[in-house]
């Protein structure tokens, strides 16, 4: 349980991070740099909250690993997971890249340092598959590491905007913009689905053979749920926010329905990646 909550709680963050230094972008340049130093406040609790979860999972993960209690792992022990193990760099490029927006976020308030920031978050992202059950796979790898990117951006940027958008014409704006986004976003989320699942299913009986495939079965229904959900908002939200008919509180509704799934689907992810 605690693998899983850790492993939760630092993508969370880790996504929300990449969304809010997405979401300045999906504004027009006028307005940019409001958005961006609305973001930067809460990028940086996200930051901050992304190295601690990751500095935990380093540590319980290093003594699951040398079969010893967190109280007795030695320092020389925990180096030598983070430096020697796949499973340890992973970790650590992790707890590397959140130090790193840290250091940004405390640093700059402007649209630049929030692109800084999203390809620091992108590549811990990124990062995290490198230990996972598909590592050992050209193909898969990289298909889960396109899946994870695509979905981080998806969820987090729509996070973002629920988070630091709270005007009717700033709904106007990003909106439109956000969706093109999500629709690039959800089709290289499918692509790279499909293509990892093809390589750890051997077979369909093992989505409901296996406690894996169940939780991945479980994966697929929920995120199959939230692209009818998000194909809905585009088709009847969209074109009311964009004409300025629909209140930002409306707006923010619908957004959090979304998110509610979104949370649902990371935390299937984040026990998948535990359980693989």
């Amino acid at each position: 349980m605690v693998p899983t909550l850790t492993r939760v709680l630092a993508d969370g963050a880790a996504v929300l991070v990449l969304g809010l230094a997405v979401v300045p972008w999906l504004d027009t340049a006028r307005y940019r740099a409001e958005l961006a130093g609305r973001s930067t406040n809460m990028m940086a609790v996200a930051a901050w909250v992304w190295l601690a979860a990751e500095l935990i999972r380093l540590v319980t993960t290093a003594a699951d690993t040398a079969a010893v209690a967190v109280g007795d792992l030695g320092v020389r022990t925990a180096i030598e997971f983070a430096v020697s193990t796949t499973a340890g760099r992973a970790d650590l490029i992790c707890v590397v890249a959140a130090l790193l927006v840290v250091a940004v976020t405390l640093a700059a308030r402007n649209p630049g340092a929030s692109l800084v920031v999203a390809g620091i978050a992108a590549l811990g992202t990124a990062a995290r598959t490198l230990s996972g059950h598909l590592s050992e796979s050209a193909l898969g790898g990289l298909a889960v590491t396109l899946h994870a990117l695509a979905a981080a951006l998806w969820c987090g940027a729509l996070a973002a905007i629920a988070l630091v958008v709270d005007r009717r014409g700033q709904w106007a704006r990003v909106l439109p913009r956000f969706s093109q986004l999500s629709l690039w976003s959800v089709l290289v989320l499918l692509v790279g689905g499909v293509v990892s699942t093809a390589v750890v299913i051997g077979s369909p009986a093992e989505l409901i053979g296996t406690g894996h495939g169940r939780l991945l079965l479980a994966k697929i229904v929920v995120t199959a749920v939230l692209m009818a959900l998000a194909w809905h908002n585009r088709s009847r939200w969209l074109p009311s926010a964009r004409g300025h008919r629909v209140s930002a509180e409306v707006s923010t509704r619908r957004s959090d329905t979304e998110l509610a799934l979104m949370a649902v689907a990371l935390t299937l992810a984040a026990a998948l990646a535990v359980t693989g």
